[in-house]
């Protein structure tokens, strides 16, 4: 099934995105965090929230954020903390901020920067939380290393514990971190999946051969994973029998024919109404029926899945 969209629309990022965050500490609404990347360097993090009615999404504070944002990421126990990755000179940067109260002012006050996750040679491609409750550990991955980091909220600091280097993989480009074990996280390359034990920092598993996008674990079943790839479209993985994915979910027009020995899911619905590239999406932890979409040109639409579901 096809269709154009007839979401929510939010229109109040002036410049061009690719950065959307659930908020996922804020147990009393749907809220995204939404970061811009322009150029000029006055650049923004909006913090977005669905109206008690369901009606419209509304800016609850505009941030300056002194570089163009290339990764974000809300903090899973503390609705007022986030990570960015950022441009920085000629290289790039990795941050933690928090967001003062707002107490009602029209004019959004300035974020406070916890600490910056320095120490990377690498050009720095994300920060990862683990998604389930307070833990006092973060990752940051560069395109050669996974570094572990203790982090100290109250004390605003940061200290690097241990240290992973990709060796001959080409080009770490992300990863996630798996909410039954904190000790596994999912890497991913240009190529290749990697699992790591972050109490050895070695790599274990992989499925190699395969241009996969990104990854993310099933929070209520373990050993399993989706992946999207250049190939395939959406992959599901039982860890422990990587040589085939358990189902192919073909989302779109140039993924090739699927192994006959894999189990292919039905297309619920395609959102087609589009005027630029979508670089983000993120479902609402507060409605899971819910996810918002971000376009490059800075348009942010919420929609529903709830009428493409099928009764069981």
């Amino acid at each position: 099934m096809q269709g154009g969209s007839s979401g929510i629309v939010y229109g109040g990022l002036k410049y061009q995105a690719r950065c959307i965050a659930d908020v996922r500490a804020d147990a009393s609404s749907t809220t995204f965090l939404a970061g811009t990347l322009s150029l000029k360097e006055e650049n923004e993090v909006h913090l977005i929230r669905l109206s008690p009615a369901e009606s419209e999404l509304v800016c609850d504070g505009v941030f300056y954020h002194p570089n163009e944002i290339w990764d974000l990421k809300s903090c899973p126990f503390d609705h007022r903390v986030f990570s960015t990755v950022y441009t920085s000179g000629e290289g790039f940067g990795a941050s933690v901020w928090k967001i003062p109260e707002l107490n009602g002012q029209s004019n959004s006050p300035q974020l406070e920067q916890l600490f910056e996750l320095s120490g990377h040679t690498g050009k720095i491609r994300r920060v990862i939380w683990w998604p389930l409750g307070k833990h006092d550990k973060l990752i940051s991955i560069d395109d050669r290393n996974i570094f572990l980091w203790n982090v100290d909220m109250s004390n605003k600091s940061a200290k690097v514990i241990s240290q992973g280097s990709a060796d001959m993989l080409p080009n770490l480009s992300g990863g996630a971190w798996d909410p039954h074990n904190h000790n596994s996280i999912a890497s991913i390359s240009d190529s290749s999946l990697h699992l790591w034990d972050l109490r050895s920092m070695e790599k274990s598993s992989a499925i190699e051969h395969a241009h996969i996008r990104d990854v993310d674990y099933n929070p209520k079943k373990q050993h399993i994973i989706a992946t999207t790839e250049d190939d395939f479209g959406i992959c599901l993985w039982d860890l422990r029998m990587l040589k085939l994915p358990l189902k192919d979910l073909p989302g779109h027009s140039h993924c090739p024919s699927g192994s006959p020995n894999r189990q292919e899911e039905p297309l619920l619905n395609s959102y087609t109404d589009y005027e630029d590239s979508i670089y983000g999406i993120a479902w609402s932890s507060h409605d899971p029926s819910l996810f918002a979409s971000l376009s490059y040109d800075g348009r942010v639409v919420l929609e529903s899945v709830k009428p493409y579901l099928q009764r069981k």
